[in-house]
């Protein structure tokens, strides 16, 4: 069963990713009236917003598939330098380019307060989640480690659950443009963060029986 699960998630996962190259390739055109940047014009001159924005769009894919090979288990067992390698990338991409250039667009996001605050709330926790991952990993704590990485990659997805939730609000419910913006600039990576935690707490909870059992028999 959860063999099953993981198949499924991964195909899941794959689709979206794919899904999400195919939407930022034409990005690489640098033209500036592609695809997201027709409603940015009222800030498409700002260079410095510019560069933050490309350098997301660009490094984000990364954070992506990198963020996703940490979880594969034969991985880290066969090739654990591979694994802390790939890593170390990760965490670099995020704490130097993917989250200070979010930081910037989130201050710049459409829809008003609202959703600027959902977006830089997320840029910082995604920073520092990830900030505390790779201290705990230097420190030999790997259980928090795991635990801050975990919630890092929460959010590294909420490139691909955003669009979702924007793609099926916007197929059953039809609102204004902006309210959906607003709307999904918080659904993007709320319930991502929530799942976490419930995974961290019953992992803990998991491990403290366990450690229970393994007491009582000796």
């Amino acid at each position: 069963m959860r063999k099953a699960l993981r198949v499924i998630l991964f195909i899941v996962f794959t689709f979206l990713s794919v899904l999400m190259v195919r939407l930022t390739l034409p990005y690489f055109s640098f033209d500036d009236q592609t695809a997201f940047l027709r409603i940015k014009q009222w800030v498409i001159n700002n260079s410095f917003w510019k560069a933050c924005f490309y350098t997301h769009v660009i490094t984000s894919c990364f954070c992506l598939v990198a963020g996703f090979t940490q979880f594969s288990i034969p991985l880290l067992k066969k090739y654990p330098k591979v694994h802390r390698y790939v890593g170390i990338l990760y965490v670099l991409v995020i704490l130097i380019a993917s989250g200070p250039s979010g930081f910037v667009m989130g201050i710049y996001a459409n829809g008003g307060f609202t959703s600027q605050a959902a977006f830089v709330l997320l840029s910082i926790l995604w920073w520092y989640f990830t900030y505390k991952a790779f201290i705990h990993a230097k420190r030999k704590q790997f259980k928090n480690h795991e635990a801050f990485m975990v919630r890092s990659f929460a959010l590294t997805l909420s490139a691909l659950t955003l669009r979702s939730w924007k793609f099926l609000i916007v197929m059953f419910l039809r609102p204004h443009p902006m309210d959906v913006y607003t709307l999904v600039a918080w659904l993007g990576w709320v319930p991502n963060l929530l799942i976490a935690e419930c995974y961290i707490y019953a992992k803990i909870q998991k491990s403290h029986v366990l450690s229970r059992l393994w007491f009582i028999k000796n």
